[in-house]
């Protein structure tokens, strides 16, 4: 990898499977509000939530790249709706939060960041509000830039200049790593970045986006 001294990792579906930890995490909160503010779930099922969390992020689109706003916002608003105040939000949060960064990482993430870091600095770049402490491998990265903080999501090109920015290199510098076509690959390539494309789930490449220069099936085929 000429010229690279960054590698910027993705992290939902890229170093481990998002959607067993939001369902677990969904499942989380919908018994801990039965439990503590069972009102709030009158007429309320998990996929009502989603949808209340959905109808926050058309309501506020300035923030539909902040997945903790609208997650802590729609909970607001359930508690409000059912007669509460809003002091539940916090805890209710942290039960989701927690069980959000309970991840099952993929066989191949830790043998390889674990070598990678030996030879690059290593960052994530997340549209996601993963915890790299909570998740367990905070000890391999020297940074992470989140939507969240940088205030607009993936593919937009102000996220991965923040992380070049971060980092302290050029764009050119920076292989960025992910499993999305679109967010990950073309977005970091339209930002001047290099990219690979990591191919979880056997899946095919987007037909209306130009192939990547390089597609992986695990990371341990970094080097």
């Amino acid at each position: 990898m000429t010229g690279i001294k960054v590698l910027s990792f993705d992290l939902d579906d890229t170093l481990w499977p998002v959607a067993p930890a939001i369902e677990a995490a969904e499942q989380a909160v919908f018994a801990w509000l039965q439990s503590a503010y069972p009102r709030a779930i009158d007429n309320h099922s998990i996929d009502s939530m989603r949808e209340l969390r959905a109808a926050m992020a058309l309501r506020h689109p300035e923030r539909q790249h902040d997945m903790t706003f609208l997650r802590r916002s729609a909970l607001a608003e359930q508690l409000r709706a059912a007669g509460y105040g809003e002091e539940g939000v916090d805890a209710a949060f942290e039960v989701f939060f927690a069980a959000r960064n309970r991840v099952q990482l993929y066989a191949d993430v830790e043998p390889a960041l674990e070598r990678l870091q030996r030879r690059y600095r290593l960052f994530a770049l997340s549209n996601g509000n993963a915890d790299l402490q909570r998740c367990g491998i905070a000890r391999f990265f020297d940074g992470h830039v989140s939507a969240q903080s940088a205030g607009v999501a993936k593919p937009d090109a102000r996220i991965f200049a923040a992380l070049a920015e971060v980092a302290g290199v050029d764009a050119h510098e920076v292989l960025h790593i992910g499993d999305d076509p679109l967010t990950d690959v073309a977005g970091a390539v339209r930002s001047g970045m290099q990219a690979v494309w990591v191919r979880r789930e056997s899946r095919h490449w987007p037909a209306h986006l130009d192939a990547p220069a390089r597609i992986i099936a695990s990371l341990q085929e970094l080097d």
